[in-house]
């Protein structure tokens, strides 16, 4: 279970197994594992009315929820904080594609690709 920081707390989590694949990314980018971390957001767009955002920030926003989970540091806006409540990524690679999976229980509808959804 993730612990959070910042005034809208939520439950965020992110398996080892993506955990690992973002910590890899990190050390690329070469920045610091005590202060950088994964921002998890939410944007208008995709297919199916909102779209998820994965990026690698050298520090939160004053304003971020921080979470803990899967060993690594996530930052979360307070607008996709409300979408993002209860959502699990992993890390899948097969013969097919490989990338991050969102489970979302807040979502109501999805698209084919999986990195859009709508509530």
């Amino acid at each position: 279970m993730a612990t959070t920081q910042g005034t809208t707390p939520i439950t965020l989590t992110l398996t080892d197994r993506a955990g690992a694949e973002v910590r890899k990314f990190m050390q690329e980018e070469k920045v610091s594992l005590e202060t950088a971390g994964l921002r998890i957001g939410v944007l208008p767009g995709g297919c199916s009315g909102f779209k998820y955002s994965l990026n690698i920030e050298d520090k939160p926003l004053d304003d971020d929820v921080v979470i803990e989970t899967g060993g690594v540091r996530c930052f979360v806006d307070g607008f996709s904080a409300q979408y993002l409540n209860g959502v699990r990524i992993d890390y899948k690679s097969d013969f097919q594609e490989s990338g991050f999976a969102f489970e979302n229980p807040n979502a109501t509808g999805g698209c084919g690709c999986g990195t859009s959804f709508s509530v």
